[in-house]
């Protein structure tokens, strides 16, 4: 100290002192970070990277009996057959279709329900209603769609309402018009609680002195909506919305796999679910394997327009 006050004292400056043994810990530690890391990176390697080189298989004529690598090679011709068939074009069709309809209403109904439970003020009740609706998010489509089927069944409840109006029996399931308004209305049913949750976490954060100052102007809970709560959530919206646009070609293999049958293949058969016909029941792997294969260079993208529009749009980055 007396060193310190004497440098001060004579015009000196007082030497930083060192913070090397924070640096020093930080690089004793990186050698444990490094090995917790390690059984993430093999479960990657092993399960995520190593598979890829099934890819060969889209530009071969695949052979079990001789392996991946040494079946012939057959270039483009598998993508070329792929694009003649006219059931892909109608699986294709049918998988933009349901997974953009599920898309739009799962960023409109849970923004609604969110903003209609927001105006709940008893929060015993508001907490019931909330958990009761994202419940059904945590049941396995397995479950969902054994409830499903009974209840649209030939002789189900829904059937039991009709004939009380008049109404004749109707096969829902075994409907390719109404199989595909099924699939897309249950997915919403089933996840718009949970994704209000977002919604709700954004509306939190609006300041609650711009609806006091409203309130005093004389706006009513309408105006207040339309013009403090949608502003406040725009940026959520559009974030949501954007990041969406990577899920185009995911249309939901558990869920139509669980629920559709031969009857609605021509409105209800997806990607996914066609490729798993084709290559696990017909034994097409190369067939399966290019269909598969332009579906994830599609869905990449996708996922990276996705991002670049975040980032212009709602100023979000991953890193």
């Amino acid at each position: 100290m007396k060193s310190l006050q004497i440098k001060k004292q004579a015009g000196g400056k007082a030497a930083a002192p060192k913070q090397t043994g924070k640096k020093t810990r930080l690089r004793g530690n990186m050698g444990a970070y490094l090995c917790m890391l390690l059984p993430g990176f093999l479960w990657l390697i092993l399960f995520n990277i190593v598979p890829m080189t099934g890819i060969y298989m889209a530009f071969s004529n695949f052979n079990p009996g001789l392996g991946i690598f040494k079946s012939p090679f057959a270039g483009l011709e598998n993508f070329r057959y792929m694009f003649v068939l006219g059931d892909v074009k109608q699986v294709f069709f049918n998988t933009l279709y349901i997974a953009v309809s599920k898309v739009l209403l799962n960023l409109i109904f849970p923004m609604i329900f969110a903003l209609l439970l927001n105006e709940i003020s008893h929060n015993g009740f508001k907490k019931m209603v909330q958990t009761v609706c994202y419940m059904p998010h945590f049941l396995s489509w397995v479950i969902l769609a054994g409830i499903l089927a009974n209840i649209f069944s030939f002789d189900g409840p829904v059937n039991a309402i009709r004939g009380l109006f008049g109404l004749e029996p109707f096969l829902f399931l075994g409907s390719s018009k109404a199989f595909p308004q099924l699939i897309i209305w249950s997915d919403v049913w089933k996840e718009f609680g949970y994704n209000a949750v977002i919604y709700l976490a954004a509306i939190t954060g609006i300041d609650q002195g711009l609806y006091e100052a409203a309130a005093i102007d004389g706006a009513g809970r309408w105006k207040q909506t339309w013009h403090i709560t949608l502003p406040g959530i725009r940026t959520t919206i559009v974030l949501l919305a954007v990041l969406a646009l990577g899920n185009v070609l995911n249309a939901g293999f558990d869920q139509v796999f669980n629920l559709y049958n031969p009857s609605v293949y021509s409105t209800g058969d997806i990607l996914d679910t066609w490729v798993y016909r084709a290559g696990l029941k017909n034994f097409q792997y190369s067939l399966a394997t290019a269909v598969g294969l332009l579906k994830s260079v599609i869905g990449f993208v996708l996922i990276t327009v996705s991002y670049w529009m975040a980032k212009k749009f709602a100023n979000y980055t991953i890193f």
